[in-house]
């Protein structure tokens, strides 16, 4: 099953949520576009340089080990985290090579007993044949309220206003790239979230699985 939706719009908190109650594999597709961004940035590479921006996502050492993630061996699971990281993020995303260098690596995730994959792509592009889509979404003022109470309770000062002008640019580039653009899969769940908690979110997750899944369901006393 795929969950698509803009920054900010808990699509990675629902995801592993669903995943932890359907015991399925996860792939975080953001992780890798931010891992190819980090890469770029730490080798000096300018992410106006497409060409060889394409090459650090071809040749990324990346690996993902009991829900850390490494780069050349080093842990950047809290440094691909950061605003920086997700506008950069952003920007490699838009850069076709990019995305083809990564395609296979996603489709490889795809196994038994089941895959649950959170991006922007997933449904559209990356698992278009996948059963179940969900596409979350939220108004960016409640996405960037969120991702600010989230930087607070880690006491980290964040202007308000600046995340909401953020979350509006990185929207505009995400929906508006020539490639794989942000765009809902037409036969994709819509959940808007703005008024929703996770929990809700999560049980219309879940119930969409178990239709489409009935064993899913069985499995989990449904």
């Amino acid at each position: 099953m795929t969950i698509d939706g803009p920054s900010g719009s808990g699509k990675g908190t629902v995801a592993a949520r669903v995943t932890q109650a359907l015991g399925w594999h996860i792939l975080d597709s953001g992780a890798l576009y931010r891992l190819v961004g980090l890469a770029a940035q730490r080798a000096g590479v300018d992410l106006c340089d497409t060409t060889a921006v394409a090459e650090t996502a071809r040749t990324l050492t990346a690996k993902f080990v009991d829900g850390k993630i490494f780069l050349d061996g080093e842990d950047v699971s809290l440094a691909i985290r950061t605003e920086t990281a997700g506008n950069n993020a952003s920007k490699v995303a838009a850069i076709p090579e990019v995305r083809s260098a990564l395609l296979d690596w996603q489709r490889n995730y795809a196994r038994l007993p089941g895959l649950v994959a959170d991006g922007r792509d997933m449904g559209t592009v990356v698992f278009p044949d996948a059963g179940v889509k969900i596409f979350l979404d939220a108004s960016a003022d409640e996405r960037a309220r969120r991702r600010y109470k989230q930087l607070k309770d880690k006491g980290i000062d964040v202007n308000l206003l600046g995340l909401i002008a953020e979350i509006e640019e990185r929207d505009h580039r995400d929906r508006n790239r020539s490639v794989a653009p942000l765009v809902p899969a037409q036969d994709a769940q819509i959940i808007d979230s703005t008024q929703l908690d996770v929990d809700t979110v999560v049980d219309r997750v879940l119930q969409a699985v178990y239709e489409a899944y009935p064993e899913a369901g069985l499995k989990n006393g449904i």
